[in-house]
């Protein structure tokens, strides 16, 4: 399919489209039956999207390493509208895909108000995730990625708990404030070389001066959507007050476009400075994963005590990316995957009870396990998944980020590497804790008493997620075959322009 991309991207638009005319077409007095089938609209979108991405993926020759399934078109001066996807890129639009009709499954029942710009707010930002990924000029890329900001900052500010104006706006002017930064950038750039071509980008040799300026104005952006130490702070608020689909998609993937932004720009456009401010991203990835771990342990709310996790294991990609190994750069990416199923699913934990209880307070629940048999199964997967336990997918990535560390041509990668290690200890500590809290134990509090376990929608819900945790974790190279051959030409072509 010649236009399979622009399909895949605008699929979501056409549905947010359908819902308001369904909405239209109701009339006033009738936001109740607009609300249950915009439901079914979105979800039929969602899989449409989902299967569209699919067959783009099934056509995808995985020995190439340079942009498939690629559209340009001249927009207006230099601009293009250009799309295309190669090894690295089309796993993250899988997985959004992957994940969206999930998040409209999640929303089913506990979304009571403004239902109808609910599911447009979150068609719209499937668009704009899958534009980021599938962009090949820069300016465009930089709309959908900024554009990005505006569903997510309504999902939170208006759908969200009891401060989520606070959080909706510290959400977005963090966000907002570093791609100021990485707009000045791009107009350099454009000046400089002619062209918002991404690949023509790839090719063009700034200047030493210019490539450290160019990075530290992207870094500022990508850094704080990662988000990384210490421009992380944004995070706990907005997972918190967020609802349970949409702490789902932030962390499934709004924080893997920080990573992504790394591979597709930062080491292939300025690999003098990327190597140069190596020691630094090391230093700040290993107080990621050490400190955010502590402060996860000492979390009282369920939530935050997972978003800090997201955070610790946002340090073991970073760091992976700028090893400068093969490894690294595979692991990387790999746990940018694993972490979008894993996090996203735990998120999904929480939202469970939550709906049922009204509160993600641990000191609250207790003996879940004799209560919800079937949750205390699935809870305790994706828990061995984000402690990294081997046969689930977050072993891997974080084992090939540390090896890729370990064997880095920075002379900071040893001690990173231990210290990162430290950080699977750490991760078991809070998890594990968690897990004891809520699950074990008698049954104390009254409330908990005649809780249900799943239900057949929750069950729905995340079998495919149990399925993909345990496949990816014993079947990595169901990703490997579509990374290895874009990923090895990435790296090579960085330590050349380095002479590494």
């Amino acid at each position: 399919m010649s236009h399979i991309l622009t399909l895949t991207t605008f699929a979501p638009t056409i549905g947010a489209l359908a819902i308001l005319l369904l909405r239209f077409a109701a009339g006033k007095g009738g936001e109740e039956a607009a609300g249950k089938g915009a439901l079914w609209v979105a979800l039929a979108t969602t899989l449409a999207t989902f299967a569209l991405s699919v067959v783009m993926i099934a056509d995808f020759d995985t020995r190439l390493t340079g942009f498939q399934f690629v559209e340009d078109q001249a927009w207006f001066s230099v601009v293009h509208y250009a799309m295309g996807v190669d090894g690295i890129s089309a796993p993250f639009v899988l997985l959004t895909t992957f994940l969206m009709p999930i998040c409209i499954l999640a929303s089913w029942s506990s979304i009571k108000t403004r239902l109808v710009e609910y599911l447009i707010a979150f068609l719209m930002l499937e668009t704009l995730m899958i534009g980021v990924f599938t962009a090949l000029d820069l300016v465009l890329f930089y709309v959908f990625f900024e554009f990005g900001l505006i569903p997510m900052f309504l999902i939170i500010g208006v759908w969200g708990g009891k401060n989520r104006v606070y959080a909706a706006y510290k959400f977005f002017l963090y966000t907002l404030l570093g791609s100021v930064l990485m707009l000045a950038a791009i107009l350099a750039m454009t000046t400089i070389a002619g062209t918002t071509s991404i690949p023509a980008l790839m090719q063009t040799h700034f200047a030493p001066l210019a490539q450290t300026l160019f990075f530290l104005a992207f870094f500022a952006s990508f850094a704080v959507k990662m988000p990384m130490w210490p421009v992380h702070t944004w995070l706990p608020d907005a997972h918190v007050e967020a609802p349970t689909a949409g702490s789902v998609i932030l962390a499934g993937v709004l924080l893997k476009m920080g990573g992504y932004g790394f591979l597709r720009f930062s080491l292939p456009m300025f690999p003098q400075a990327s190597m140069t401010f190596t020691p630094l991203i090391f230093a700040l990835s290993a107080i990621a994963i050490v400190y955010t771990s502590l402060v996860a342990f000492r979390q009282t709310d369920m939530k935050k005590l997972i978003a800090y996790s997201s955070v610790a294991h946002m340090g073991f990609v970073t760091m992976g990316i700028f090893a400068g190994t093969l490894q690294g750069a595979q692991g990387a990416v790999f746990q940018m995957l694993s972490h979008g199923v894993i996090s996203g699913a735990l998120f999904l934990c929480v939202g469970v009870i939550y709906d049922r209880m009204h509160t993600r307070e641990i000191a609250f629940y207790g003996g879940l396990a004799d209560l919800m048999p079937w949750y205390a199964a699935t809870f305790l997967l994706f828990t061995m998944g984000n402690v990294g336990l081997p046969g689930t997918s977050g072993f891997v990535g974080e084992i090939l980020t540390m090896t890729g560390v370990y064997g880095s041509p920075s002379s900071a990668g040893t001690w990173t590497a231990f210290v990162s290690a430290s950080g699977v200890i750490l991760s078991a500590v809070y998890a594990l804790s968690l897990y004891r809290r809520v699950m074990f134990g008698t049954v104390t509090n009254p409330k908990l008493v005649g809780i249900l376990d799943l239900d057949v929608r929750e069950v729905a819900i995340f079998t495919p997620l149990v399925v993909s945790a345990l496949v990816l974790g014993v079947q990595p190279h169901l990703i490997f075959n579509f990374t290895d051959a874009s990923v090895a030409h990435l790296v090579t072509t960085w330590r050349a322009a380095v002479g590494g």
